[in-house]
């Protein structure tokens, strides 16, 4: 019993402290995803025009969520949610909209954000289920994936000069 309670008061100081959680669907990558703390729950907004998106969460699923430590960037701990969509105009939509809404950054239409959500994006709320992952012995890095992007070229012949010329005193 005492496990449990340590556990919960784990997931919950660390996901409200936590500016980024990375939530993991069913068949879907993690993915790093802003969030609220409220009522029991990680609270996200997604899925529209200008929002995060929300890929493999749906309502009644489960959703692997882990959790960063703010100040060193390293996992603190990984609890699985239930998803729960909320409806728009539904009471507990109005809470949490009003709680997202605060701390939602750089929205173009602040105040008009509720009316947008409810039309065009959806809201969720991954609750936890009281279970925790243990903490992984080895490295989790991955090979980060193919893109065009990310092309090596060989360093111009004039760089060094450019870098490491030593300034003329006059």
């Amino acid at each position: 019993m005492t496990s449990e309670l340590l556990d919960q008061a784990l997931v919950e100081e660390a996901t409200r402290k936590s500016g980024l959680i990375w939530v993991q669907g069913p068949g879907s990558p993690a993915r790093a995803l802003w969030h609220v703390w409220h009522g029991g729950a990680a609270c996200l907004v997604g899925d529209g025009p200008g929002e995060q998106p929300l890929p493999g969460l749906a309502d009644g699923a489960t959703a692997e969520v882990t959790v960063r430590s703010k100040d060193k960037g390293g996992r603190l701990v990984a609890w699985t949610a239930r998803v729960e969509e909320l409806a728009p105009g539904t009471p507990a939509w109005e809470e949490t909209v009003a709680e997202l809404k605060g701390k939602r950054l750089n929205a173009s239409d602040a105040e008009a954000v509720p009316e947008r959500w409810a039309r065009e994006c959806r809201v969720l709320r991954l609750e936890p289920t009281g279970t925790t992952a243990p903490l992984p012995d080895g490295p989790l890095s991955e090979a980060p994936l193919p893109t065009p992007a990310t092309t090596r070229r060989p360093v111009p012949a004039g760089l060094p000069r450019l870098l490491f010329r030593r300034r003329r005193r006059g």
